[in-house]
């Protein structure tokens, strides 16, 4: 497969992922490479980005620590997003932040208001951090780390359809939080017409 995203310079990944259960630090810092982009945009999706830059670091060191629970070499991507997403929530904890986020987003204008207003790289940010859990973190992996649908899939163990579909559910979520589709209905409205 051309675009498969198991390959990492030329090598398989899942090579390396083995070779790294075994012990082989080397191949765990390739590992660390092909993954990391990934595990940023999750933690990206949950937590400031300093926060999210400092813990990068901590999911593979608690990832290396539980390398022994991967039983299969090919679910590391989601076995690593579930690590990054248990680290942000203990961070999120540990530092209160989500009154912060709604703070902020009280502050926001009303969307109405926000359609000819640009837009800036921190209230795309907050809005994200402001959908659901899978929803911010697939727009975080498209938007951040410029993954394609069948990468996301790949990467969320999910089927490429799912992916899409969950991809344009997070992209009409986004529009509606920052105002820019007209009359666009809230998140979690929709289909709830009598």
């Amino acid at each position: 497969m051309d675009d498969d995203p198991t390959t990492h310079d030329g090598q398989d990944v899942l090579e390396h992922i083995r070779a790294a259960r075994s012990g082989d630090r080397a191949a765990f810092s390739v590992v660390y490479r092909h993954f990391a982009p990934m595990v940023h945009a999750i933690l990206l999706s949950k937590l400031p980005a300093r926060d999210a830059d400092d813990l990068v670091h901590d999911v593979f060191v608690n990832a290396l620590r539980r390398i022994g629970d991967l039983h299969d070499e090919r679910r590391c991507g989601a076995w690593l997003a579930q690590i990054a997403r248990r680290c942000a929530v203990d961070r999120y904890r540990k530092r209160s932040r989500e009154d912060d986020v709604r703070e902020a987003l009280r502050h926001e204008p009303p969307s109405n208001d926000r359609t000819a207003l640009p837009l800036d790289a921190d209230t795309a940010l907050r809005a994200i951090r402001g959908l659901p859990e899978g929803y911010a973190e697939i727009l975080m992996m498209r938007f951040v780390e410029g993954l394609n649908g069948p990468a996301i899939a790949e990467r969320l163990g999910l089927t490429h359809d799912s992916a899409r579909n969950k991809l344009a559910r997070a992209m009409t979520m986004l529009r509606a939080r920052l105002g820019v589709v007209p009359n666009a209905e809230t998140p979690g409205t929709q289909g709830t017409r009598t």
